[in-house]
């Protein structure tokens, strides 16, 4: 999980950097609102920690510029105004969680999952992008993406691959991508689902790491970063 602190009290960044990493998160800070905006716009992260009292860009106006460009992408804020307006502030300016310092870290670890969860799940499908892990589908270009490569789709391999991401997570039976797809009853004798999630995953998969696209013998298939 890759997350970015924007929290300008060094003390409070520097403990929280230190803990996630003892936890095998990766992690960037900022210390003001200015550099927090641009590296939450430029790179990818699956969650901001945001205080409110920043220099710059205050949290509840770097986090309406935040949701305006990337409205999935997870926002906490850590802070010590804990009114009920405070909150209320926080959570119409986009917020998805509040968490009032002090805090415990193991509270703070378990929201962070909840929240990457809920992003991961979301698959980005925001503009003409869907994402997923490390897939990227561009609805308008009709390509795949991952890692270093641009991956050149058919019209069925797109359909299908779109399907999947829009719906992560989920065991979807050969009778439904049939039907979903191809806008025909599924018949037994027939391969054309296993012909073409043989394609697609060999497209979006054979190379790299890690792998998405998976059988569930007997149910379906399934986009997951699990098998």
């Amino acid at each position: 999980m890759k997350v970015l602190v924007i929290e300008d009290e060094w003390k409070v960044s520097s403990f929280i950097k230190q803990a996630l990493e003892r936890q095998s998160f990766v992690v960037d800070v900022a210390y003001d609102g200015n550099i927090g905006e641009r590296l939450a716009l430029s790179r990818d992260y699956d969650v901001i920690l945001l205080d409110i009292i920043i220099p710059g860009i205050n949290g509840f106006e770097l986090c309406k510029i935040l949701k305006k460009e990337k409205p999935a992408l997870p926002i906490m804020m850590l802070t010590t105004m804990s009114t009920t307006a405070d909150k209320v502030m926080g959570f119409n300016s986009g917020a998805d969680d509040y968490l009032l310092k002090p805090f415990a870290f193991e509270e703070l670890i378990a929201r962070l999952k909840v929240l990457a969860k809920r992003g991961a799940l979301a698959a980005n499908t925001t503009g003409s992008l869907l994402r997923y892990e490390n897939l990227k589908l561009d609805v308008v270009k009709k390509v795949a993406m991952r890692p270093g490569k641009e991956i050149k789709l058919s019209a069925k391999e797109f359909k299908l691959l779109e399907f999947f991401l829009r719906n992560p997570e989920k065991v979807v039976s050969r009778t439904e991508l049939a039907e979903k797809i191809w806008g025909i009853k599924f018949e037994t004798g027939t391969n054309v689902v296993e012909v073409y999630i043989n394609m697609l995953r060999n497209k979006i998969d054979r190379d790299f790491e890690p792998k998405l696209l998976h059988t569930r013998i007997g149910l379906g298939y399934v986009l997951s970063k699990g098998s």
